[in-house]
């Protein structure tokens, strides 16, 4: 008889499993038709345009669109400019996530060693400049290194030194600023992961001896990969699509286009030129990078064997 049961209990099992199976569908049903509706459809649109010529004479109705097929694409690819601003662009944006992780995760590893009160004023401070729009700090950097009236080249004995003026101090005038509004996302989440780690362990390696940057390399460092995975690629993300702090620091993006990344360059094209096909192409193949590098990250990682 147990023989003769045993179909029917794995038809049930196999059935209850199957319903259940489309249960964490059904609670991600209502988040999912909202990302749809804010990501999905601004995103087909953005490809859909780029196909298409698509300028001030289409959008007042003078002319109708024509599809241009892959015509805005050879156009933006053979334009020297763009793969200067492509360069350009990873550039800044792997400088930006470098310094932007040493400094979170430096301030993080600094939080578990100092005493509650100056933990809180840190965290504060922090928190305060993650929270000031984009907008306004930018203007505040440009005034603490203003060359008439900013307290830094009085500080340094610069004199009247235009940080803006030259192409590569720009960058790094914007990059200080990146990091100063962005190292506080890394700085908390990581500080939380050390957290998390048993004591015990930190404990044992300190009592064989390793130093401080041992302990972070082969003890913290591997146990918080699936921490470090994900502020990594929420900076690369972040810098790589910097608009604010690059167009009002720069005043849209340097003298001569010199400090242009892809977001203003994008910005110029669509809507300085006019041109809002090439600006889509431009979005697209910024969508584009984001995912390869986001992906090959994450493949990279389980190649190592890692469990994210």
């Amino acid at each position: 008889m147990s023989h003769g049961m045993s179909p029917g209990v794995s038809v049930k099992r196999t059935s209850r499993r199957g319903h259940g199976g489309w249960t964490p569908w059904l609670y991600l049903a209502p988040a999912l038709v909202v990302l749809a509706g804010l990501l999905v459809y601004p995103i087909y649109q953005l490809g859909l345009i780029s196909f298409l010529e698509y300028t001030q004479a289409q959008v007042s109705g003078g002319e109708p669109t024509t599809f241009q097929g892959l015509g805005n694409y050879a156009e933006l690819f053979g334009d020297t400019q763009f793969w200067q601003v492509l360069l350009a662009t990873v550039v800044f944006a792997a400088a930006c996530v470098v310094s932007t992780l040493a400094v979170g995760c430096a301030l993080a590893v600094l939080l578990t060693r100092v005493r509650a009160v100056p933990r809180l004023a840190l965290m504060l401070a922090a928190l305060g400049a993650w929270a000031t729009p984009a907008i306004t700090g930018s203007t505040v950097w440009l005034f603490l290194f203003d060359p008439d009236f900013g307290p830094v080249n009085r500080v340094l004995g610069l004199g009247d030194h235009s940080w803006t003026y030259g192409r590569y101090s720009a960058f790094a005038l914007v990059l200080l600023e990146v990091v100063w509004c962005s190292f506080p996302f890394v700085m908390v989440t990581v500080y939380a992961g050390i957290r998390a780690v048993p004591g015990e362990v930190l404990e044992a390696a300190a009592l064989d001896g390793a130093s401080q940057w041992r302990i972070w390399r082969s003890v913290l460092a591997p146990m918080l990969r699936p921490i470090l995975v994900v502020v990594t690629i929420q900076s690369v993300i972040w810098d790589f699509k910097v608009f604010t702090q690059i167009y009002v620091m720069t005043n849209g993006g340097g003298i001569a286009g010199q400090n242009l990344v892809l977001n203003v360059y994008a910005y110029q094209k669509a809507f300085a030129s006019s041109q809002y096909s090439l600006g889509s192409a431009i979005g697209v193949v910024m969508l584009l990078i984001l995912l390869v590098i986001t992906l090959g990250y994450l493949r990279l990682l389980r190649r190592q064997g890692e469990e994210l």
